[in-house]
């Protein structure tokens, strides 16, 4: 008998050892070596969404660039509306990355992981502007959804079903994809409209001003420049990633948006939004820290076979199936354009030759500056840039019919019979620290159609930043190391 309850007893330990050591709670300050990664999902990869997928080269290009469109509208806006943080912010910014160190939880200070976690990112249809979605699993018990990762988005929100009782337009905006049911989830937690939190730290976020009672929620509402809207409450959650060995690992008190209500077409396709952007409260920040303050993600190119995937990874990349060339750091200018992570160029040359280009256009502090982003897919230049950009690479393609076509912004098509890689001079963005970016020359010179490549730029609205979009992006790693400040990049495979 006594045996028997020995027995019982040390199976009860191994079975709780077991279940400890296979979940981590990153609450409590636990340090491993290990991180997450997630699939990227392409916007037009075919296992994403039954949505009708565009049957040609040129439809698709032509969607990007409608997308495109609206996405640098929301840019615009949303700098228009705040152009440039205090400079108290910038002096915070600049001094330590204040907003990386306010991060606490039950008010102590969050110790960092030595972790790391991927998310495979497919490269999708947006709310009118986003090209990468993932899959996130949320609350308890978990539920999964698949979110847009933007890099312009500070805050993650998803549809979601909280107080939504009954049927009428709140229901039927719902059902058409996945729904977080807050409503069942234990970990669930929404603020009062008449708290601090509300009324000031979630005020940049767009928190509506009205409070009725003490009792009510704090609320959003979410207008974007396509028209589409999202109504809901702010809340914190529970996130649960699986981390490369297999474990699973859970971050608590991450700030939502739990939208009860959406509006518009661009709004249907995901079940949310994951924000990328860096801000107070955006997750990116929220689970960079978790992963020694920094995430990264690696994109492949859009022609890739479906089998094929990009990645969003939190924490240390030490995964040896990238293929990754020597990386090389240079300054990620956080707070000045709002969530848009800004990159301070000193210039553009071609074929080696420096172009001359007004310094007033990399200005970060002025009116220009240069963000990357992972939402927009082709590559925006301020005039000044725009136009002795265009015309060097012209003078390199002169040999090749021109193309009268109407494709979007695209300036300059041609009949790519005979083409050869060889004949373009490289494009290298030129970094004040003295790095140097020199994307794949398939980046810029993109196919279109069958026999037709065109020229990937579009002119950017000035004053305004430029933007280095997702394509220009392609076969390279990007870490953004949100700790010290700084970006990585190098060539890879990204497979």
């Amino acid at each position: 008998m006594v045996k028997c309850r020995r027995q019982r007893w040390v199976f009860l330990l191994v079975f709780f050892f077991t279940v400890f050591m296979n979940s981590v709670n990153f609450s409590n300050g636990h340090e491993i070596s290990l991180g997450t990664k997630l699939e990227l999902i392409h916007r037009h990869d075919r296992n994403l969404h039954n949505e009708v997928q565009p049957t040609s080269q040129l439809e698709r290009l032509t969607q990007l660039l409608r997308s495109d469109t609206v996405r640098l509208n929301s840019i615009s806006q949303k700098l228009s509306l705040n152009h440039r943080r205090t400079s108290t912010n910038r002096r915070n910014v600049q001094e330590g990355t204040t907003i990386y160190n306010l991060a606490c939880t039950n008010g102590t200070r969050i110790s960092n992981l030595n972790v790391s976690g991927e998310m495979s990112m497919n490269s999708g249809a947006d709310f009118g502007t986003g090209q990468y979605f993932v899959h996130f699993e949320i609350g308890s018990p978990v539920q999964k959804l698949v979110l847009i990762a933007d890099t312009g988005s500070d805050l993650t929100w998803m549809n979601c079903k909280y107080r939504c009782r009954g049927g009428g337009k709140c229901m039927r905006s719902l059902n058409k994809r996945g729904t977080f049911r807050a409503d069942i989830s234990s970990s669930f937690r929404t603020f009062p409209c008449s708290s601090r939190m509300c009324k000031v730290k979630l005020s940049d976020l767009f928190s509506l001003a009205r409070c009725p009672s003490a009792k009510d929620l704090c609320a959003y509402d979410y207008r974007y420049s396509d028209g589409s809207s999202a109504i809901g409450l702010f809340a914190e959650e529970k996130v649960t990633f699986t981390l490369t060995n297999g474990r699973k690992a859970r971050l608590h008190n991450v700030l939502v948006g739990c939208s009860e209500s959406t509006n518009g077409r661009s709004l249907q396709i995901a079940d949310g939004i994951m924000g990328l952007g860096y801000s107070n409260y955006s997750f990116a920040l929220k689970a960079a820290k978790k992963f020694g303050g920094k995430f990264s993600y690696c994109l492949v190119d859009h022609l890739s076979p479906n089998n094929v995937s990009s990645y969003l990874i939190f924490g240390s990349h030490n995964d040896t199936s990238l293929k990754l060339n020597k990386i090389r750091y240079t300054e990620l200018v956080l707070g000045v354009l709002r969530q848009f992570y800004a990159l301070n160029i000193k210039g553009i040359s071609i074929g080696g030759t420096m172009l001359d280009i007004p310094h007033e256009v990399w200005n970060v502090n002025g009116v220009g500056g240069t963000i990357l982003d992972s939402g927009t897919s082709l590559t925006s230049l301020a005039p000044q840039a725009y136009e002795p950009v265009m015309a060097a690479l012209k003078k390199s393609l002169s040999n090749f019919s021109n193309l009268n076509l109407d494709i979007g912004q695209l300036e300059y098509c041609f009949n790519s019979t005979g083409f050869n890689e060889s004949s373009v001079p490289r494009l290298t963005f030129h970094f004040e620290d003295g790095a140097r970016f020199r994307p794949a020359v398939k980046s810029y010179v993109i196919d279109v159609d069958v026999g037709v490549k065109c020229l990937g730029l579009v002119l950017a609205s000035w004053p305004g930043p430029s933007v280095i979009g997702n394509i220009m992006q392609q076969n390279y790693f990007w870490e953004f190391d949100l700790k010290n400040s700084r970006l990585g990049f190098g060539s890879s495979t990204c497979i």
